[in-house]
């Protein structure tokens, strides 16, 4: 096909040829939308290397899954969804890499109030007697991922496991503290 072609062809058509093989009609595609996508995360995140990781994500995934593109929407539809979801699972992640007590404290002042300084402690004192009550495995997850802050990925080095496992095991440890905690109110 000559370069004048790729120009004038419109989304759906380089779709079908990148479908069939062709992989200059992806690099039209992605020129088509990379600054307007770029734009996007910037604006979104205000990092220009987390922009561009999103960018490359993006498009990996409209490669990996342009099979699934349907023609009756728009291309550009199609891939603003992609980006949208890839938005939001990287937000996701950042707020699970955050510590858990940054996940719930309040910007507006770091030094707690004397009432906070107690019913903090008692909170922290609740907590512990939760985490004993977990099976040990869950004890380990859950002090290693909320009190010495590993990733997950880390977690999953350090024991040897699937990341799949390891974030499904915590998630259960998780699942399991809210029920001792929900029993401790209770009585």
């Amino acid at each position: 096909m000559e370069i004048a072609d790729y120009i004038v062809a419109d989304d759906r058509q380089l779709a079908r040829l990148v479908l069939g093989g062709d992989t200059a009609a992806f690099e039209y595609l992605f020129d088509r939308y990379r600054d307007a996508i770029h734009r996007l995360f910037l604006q979104r995140t205000g990092n220009t290397e987390d922009a561009d990781d999103l960018l490359q994500e993006t498009f990996i995934k409209v490669y990996m899954n342009l099979h699934r593109y349907s023609p009756e929407y728009t291309f550009g539809q199609w891939l603003y969804t992609i980006a949208r979801n890839t938005f939001i699972d990287y937000v996701r992640k950042r707020q699970d890499d955050l510590p858990i007590d940054e996940k719930f404290s309040s910007p507006a002042s770091n030094t707690p109030t004397p009432e906070e300084s107690v019913i903090n402690s008692q909170q922290r004192h609740q907590i512990e007697l939760c985490i004993a009550r977990l099976p040990e495995n869950y004890r380990r997850l859950i002090r290693m991922r909320f009190f010495d802050e590993y990733s997950y990925e880390e977690i999953a080095v350090k024991l040897s496991l699937p990341l799949g496992t390891v974030k499904t095991q915590i998630h259960r440890a998780r699942e399991r503290m809210c029920r001792l905690i929900v029993e401790n109110d209770n009585r």
